[in-house]
């Protein structure tokens, strides 16, 4: 391309520079304003089973697998009822993200890794009545787990230690709070494996990040001095910041059995009590009435 100008000597003939227009030149509004009538021409003119096939599409690459599913229906439904596009949008929108709620719901659950489901509103407090419905309520809303208290659930076998304990962990994971649910037997051996891998302290920092750490079956086992000790450092990497809530058959005068050290196991109990929620479910095992009920219903038929 060539560009002419003339002066006082005469007519001269230079190249061109190919320079790109800057945004805002006419040139280049210009151009826009020349595409957006065809890109808007060609998605009107779409056929209805190419603007259904161009929604999947749409949806696959951003990830709405919610509206992907549900448009044809709600789009179908709106037609029917003579919805404004506002509110077919909005109900398609909605719909994804109360299933994106769902998904990560799900998610904190299964990462908290509980053994099997349990949920609060299970609980039979008719056959455990020393487990107050009102009780169960209050915990529920999450407000310990907020404020970094800590639960102890104190009780004989049987009695619905683990299923509260799992029930509050699911509720906490539900409610958006990041769990973890181990046995704790389990937690000091892996503590003590850190320990000869020289990982400890990212352990330990593991552990305290959480905001609920659900130990269970705590006083099952005998643990040695230094057993204790590791499982001190984990309670002391959480108090009084994150939440703890743990199940135990032994009553706290109880834990010397476990924790041979005695001021070892008194610091241990002061970590685990203070400012705390102390729940009794009793001495009569739920499970045993169980078994019980249904063998003399079964000799009754």
């Amino acid at each position: 391309m060539t560009v002419t100008t003339t002066t006082a000597t005469g007519t001269a003939t230079t190249p061109a520079t190919d320079r790109p227009s800057p945004a805002g030149s006419p040139a280049r509004q210009t151009a826009r304003q020349a595409a957006r009538p065809a890109s808007t021409a060609r998605r009107a003119g779409l056929t209805e089973q190419a603007a259904v096939t161009a929604i999947e599409a749409a949806c696959r690459t951003l990830h709405l697998p919610t509206i992907r599913d549900h448009a044809p229906d709600a789009i179908a439904a709106a037609e029917r009822g003579r919805h404004t596009y506002a509110a077919l949008l909005a109900e398609l929108l909605l719909a994804e993200c109360d299933a994106r709620d769902d998904r990560r719901r799900a998610r904190r659950v299964h990462e908290a890794g509980f053994p099997r489901p349990k949920r609060l509103e299970d609980f039979d407090t008719d056959a455990n009545p020393n487990i107050h419905p009102a009780t169960l309520a209050a915990l529920a809303s999450g407000d310990w787990v907020r404020a970094g208290t800590p639960v102890c659930l104190l009780g004989d076998s049987g009695t619905g230690k683990s299923h509260l304990l799992i029930g509050l962990g699911t509720a906490a994971a539900e409610a958006g709070y990041r769990v973890r649910y181990v046995l704790a037997s389990r937690l000091v051996n892996e503590l003590a494996e850190a320990e000869n891998d020289r990982e400890l302290t990212r352990v330990i920092a593991r552990y305290g990040r959480v905001d609920l750490l659900c130990l269970d079956e705590l006083g099952y086992l005998q643990l040695d001095r230094r057993g204790a000790e590791l499982l001190f450092q984990v309670l002391t990497e959480r108090e009084e910041r994150n939440a703890i809530a743990i199940a135990t058959n032994e009553p706290f005068s109880g834990w010397t059995k476990t924790f041979t050290d005695p001021r070892l196991c008194a610091a241990i109990v002061d970590r685990l009590t203070f400012n705390g929620h102390i729940i009794e479910t009793g001495t009569t095992s739920y499970r045993l009435a169980h078994t019980r009920a249904h063998r003399t219903e079964g000799g009754a038929r």
